[in-house]
């Protein structure tokens, strides 16, 4: 039998509602989805994990901007549409928060769409040519440290992102992890809807996808170890036995001190000073990446 998690939904804010139902079911999709690689070659230690956050944890800046650019550059969307996306993400990183309800329905609404009626396999192709040009030479050395640590205890160490399922197991897959939880799209007869299972990876749905992956795999999350770098995976860090702030946003940083959390941060000089300032957009701006300032005036047509 699993054992009991270390905290409850509603010790950590999962709270019946709506919004929680949707979490929910996005967090139970992306458990089911979670491919889980084989335990470790050292003695294994079956019920304690590692759960890492992507964006500025794991890799420097946001692994949806870089998906993004890579479709741009295949002519998945156009430059005024990345515009539109380096926009809302530099709202959501700055905000600290999934922003007004609007947004939120406007984002549920159009995520994904870009990818409708195309196949998964073209997708996937796609996104393993993507990491290879634009994401291996971004992950944080000192926080792949910190996952081989797990690793070498035995421990089994997934990426829980709102990156889409399939790019977050390729992540995982290349930096020798056991899997990842992601945002899980529909998917008809091999091709994507362009519509969401429940809810974008972020936030509660992160903690319902540990919880339910916890419970599938007889995880003690007392014994288990988060990291992450925003305050909006507080409900993340809450549930286990351990969190880590890893080059944490200024809300993140103080919670963490408040709690005793230990803090590493790998940024150095003007990184390091930039706290809270989403790198998405200073690697827009470096791509030759413009009209973001007529974007403010456009309805977002990307996800995230």
């Amino acid at each position: 039998m699993p054992r009991l998690p270390f905290r409850s939904r509603k010790d950590v804010g999962l709270v019946p509602g709506e919004e929680d139902i949707r979490a929910h079911v996005a967090g139970a999709a992306s458990a089911a989805a979670a491919d889980v690689a084989p335990p470790p070659a050292v003695e294994p230690d079956p019920s304690a994990a590692a759960f890492f956050d992507v964006d500025n944890t794991m890799m420097m800046g946001a692994s949806l901007f870089w998906f993004a650019r890579g479709l741009a550059a295949r002519k998945y969307f156009s430059t005024r549409d990345m515009a539109g996306f380096v926009w809302q993400q530099a709202k959501f990183r700055i905000g600290g928060s999934e922003g007004n309800p609007d947004d939120m329905l406007t984002i549920r609404e159009n995520a994904l769409a870009f990818v409708a009626g195309r196949e998964v396999a073209e997708i996937v192709q796609h996104s393993e040519e993507i990491y290879d040009e634009l994401m291996a030479d971004r992950i944080w050395g000192g926080t792949r440290a910190l996952a081989q640590q797990h690793l070498d205890a035995g421990q089994r160490v997934w990426l829980v992102t709102a990156t889409p399922i399939e790019l977050a197991a390729i992540i995982a897959r290349r930096l020798g992890l056991t899997g990842a939880l992601g945002t899980v799209s529909e998917i008809v007869d091999g091709r994507y809807t362009g519509r969401l299972v429940g809810e974008l990876m972020h936030g509660p749905a992160k903690a319902e996808a540990v919880l339910a992956l916890a419970e599938r795999e007889g995880l003690d999350l007392s014994r288990c170890t988060a990291y992450s770098d925003s305050a909006n995976d507080l409900p993340m860090l809450s549930l286990c036995g351990t969190a880590v702030a890893v080059n944490p946003d200024t809300e993140l940083r103080s919670v963490a001190k408040a709690r005793g959390w230990t803090i590493r941060d790998f940024r150095t000089g003007r990184k390091a000073a930039r706290i809270g300032v989403p790198t998405v957009a200073a690697a827009a701006l470096s791509g030759g990446i413009v009209g973001g300032t007529l974007a403010l005036r456009r309805r977002n047509k990307l996800p995230w």
